[in-house]
């Protein structure tokens, strides 16, 4: 057993900095991505934190948007808060900080890493920048993490286009707000989450996964169509493909576990915008708790 889960949000999510003791005490303790991974954690006498992240750089004090926080307790400077909105790269080096900070500051001497979305890239960036100097990483989680590109990089990209929506209303409304959504939310993440980018990204990671057992969890609900396989079926931003790794090589992920939850959607987010309870969201259903509990083997 490790010392410490560490629950890691993806772009373009606001999280506050939490630890067993201390959450945002208005709204959603731990930001619309993790609480209820959180509080199902605690539950099972887990010690478990979230890593800081905001979008754009600075510290974390509250969210102000949609099912945000405030009245944070303990927040942490800037250097080891990610940028949720920023470079991957760079947010591995906030978060491999964050990740030395625990050990300095709470004697985390191993964890298993939680990603949610691009969390996944950065826990990956984490992992390399560490290099062995700060807390052992045992196991690495992803949900709906694009490890082979995503709906939004890869449309930006022009790997996939509104024709490739074969008429899917959702899916045609998820390319309309995406182009908006990456102007207004993106200092070089939309650029670094196409399937483009990912693959030369995953070459240069080749090793830094070795010795260390990872679960890809992919979702699938919106499937209107079958091709491209980049794109059919997804979660309204990565694909199942992607988010379950199948085409990442052996030699960037040589041990893995696969998980699908094909009637599931990307985040709350995704779920409120479509109708769907939020238990539907990859983030929310205490079925996918259970596969991540026995990826931790807990």
């Amino acid at each position: 057993m490790t010392d410490a889960v560490v629950l890691v949000s993806g772009g373009a999510a606001v999280t506050p900095y939490t630890d067993p003791a201390h959450a945002a005490a208005s709204g959603l303790a731990a930001g619309n991505t993790m609480t209820a991974l959180r509080a199902h954690l605690l539950d099972r006498d887990i010690r478990v934190f979230t890593a800081p992240a905001r979008i754009g750089t600075g510290e974390v004090r509250e969210d102000a948007g949609w099912q945000g926080f405030s009245d944070v307790p303990v927040v942490l400077p800037s250097e080891v808060t990610i940028n949720a909105v920023g470079r991957v790269d760079d947010a591995g080096v906030a978060l491999a900080g964050f990740l030395r900070h625990l050990a300095t500051t709470e004697g985390v001497g191993s964890v298993d890493l939680v990603g949610h979305s691009m969390g996944g890239l950065f826990s990956r960036a984490a992992i390399r920048e560490l290099a062995g100097d700060g807390p052992r990483v045992e196991r690495l989680v992803t949900l709906g993490t694009p490890w082979d590109g995503s709906v939004l990089g890869d449309l930006l990209d022009d790997e996939i286009t509104e024709a490739d929506a074969h008429g899917d209303p959702a899916t045609l409304q998820i390319f309309a707000e995406a182009r908006p959504y990456a102007d207004a939310n993106s200092e070089g993440a939309a650029a670094e989450v196409s399937r483009r980018f990912l693959r030369g990204w995953n070459d240069r990671q080749a090793g830094v996964l070795d010795g260390i057992p990872v679960t890809a969890i992919g979702a699938g609900y919106f499937s209107a169509a079958t091709e491209p396989v980049q794109l059919w079926p997804h979660d309204g931003l990565v694909s199942l493909t992607s988010g379950r790794a199948d085409e990442v090589p052996a030699a960037v992920l040589p041990e893995v576990e696969r998980h699908s939850f094909p009637d599931h959607v990307h985040s709350i987010f995704f779920a409120e915008g479509f109708g769907l309870p939020w238990e539907r969201a990859l983030t929310w259903d205490p079925a996918v708790f259970a596969r991540i509990d026995d990826a931790l083997g807990i």
